[in-house]
């Protein structure tokens, strides 16, 4: 449990795991987690790389793919006996969490995927909202200068330009990320295609989707609901990437409806 800095709060008998986007840690479902503890057994954790999460476990090999995320996902689960459980996956999460739950459908009834893409690139018919082109350039500032990228980017990924202490968070904790696995995290993330891992996933589904989301444009969300046999779409008031900061009450709401259906 150390190893992911693991956090078990709550009483339900059933599960609910929280994973954090890239850059971030477990600190972001603050406001989210405590409202599921009187229903559910809540599971929060950092990915190994991540937040107090045991960075001498990082292996470069490992975690070459997103593969490797998602067998921690399920060894941690099997390790607290998780069954028929929640998963709660924000940006690169949705994608971990689909590929976890399709390894091991036991551990999950339920996918709550906010922001989620199966790949930034667009391609063809497929909008993912950049071009090849922009997500290189946007790896190679990131190679180049992590701080200087961290404190660009943080506050255009979460919006909210009217709030700017919400960008400051996300710069912050851009900033206290590895700038090596944070290197390797960006190109695993952003270089991905996780389209057809789609297909099969037996979990009901629910697809939270922001307005205004430059990460995760609302053609990237209506295709992963299209995608998911067992889906529904939310869209959300909400703007930017990061609805369970920016609006916290939103998005409790929005899972509540799901889990209590």
């Amino acid at each position: 449990m150390t190893r992911h800095n693991v956090h078990l709060r709550g009483q339900g008998s059933r599960a609910m795991v929280f994973a954090h986007g890239f850059g971030c840690d477990q600190n972001m479902w603050r406001y989210v987690a405590p409202a599921f503890e009187d229903e559910f057994q809540t599971v929060l954790f950092d990915h190994v790389g991540a937040g107090g999460s045991d960075l001498e476990a990082y292996d470069p090999v490992r975690y070459a793919s997103l593969d490797g995320y998602a067998d921690d996902v399920v060894e941690l689960c099997r390790a607290l006996g998780v069954r028929g459980g929640v998963f709660v996956g924000h940006s690169v999460s949705a994608m971990i969490g689909i590929l976890a739950a399709k390894q091991a459908p036991e551990l999950f009834s339920e996918l709550v995927l906010v922001g989620p893409s199966p790949r930034y690139i667009d391609d063809g018919d497929y909008v993912g909202g950049f071009s090849e082109a922009q997500i290189h350039e946007l790896l190679d500032f990131l190679d180049s200068n992590h701080m200087g990228w961290s404190q660009a980017m943080a506050p255009v990924i979460m919006g909210n330009a009217d709030r700017p202490e919400l960008g400051e968070e996300l710069t912050n904790s851009f900033c206290r990320t590895d700038p090596e696995i944070a290197k390797a995290f960006a190109r695993v993330t952003f270089l991905s295609d996780n389209r057809a891992d789609l297909a099969g996933v037996s979990a009901r589904v629910l697809v939270l989707q922001c307005s205004e989301d430059v990460i995760a444009p609302r053609s990237v969300g209506e295709f992963v609901h299209r995608s998911l046999p067992r889906s529904e779409l939310v869209l959300m008031a909400a703007t930017g990437h990061c609805p369970n900061l920016s609006a916290p009450e939103e998005t409790i709401a929005a899972i509540q409806s799901f889990v209590r259906a």
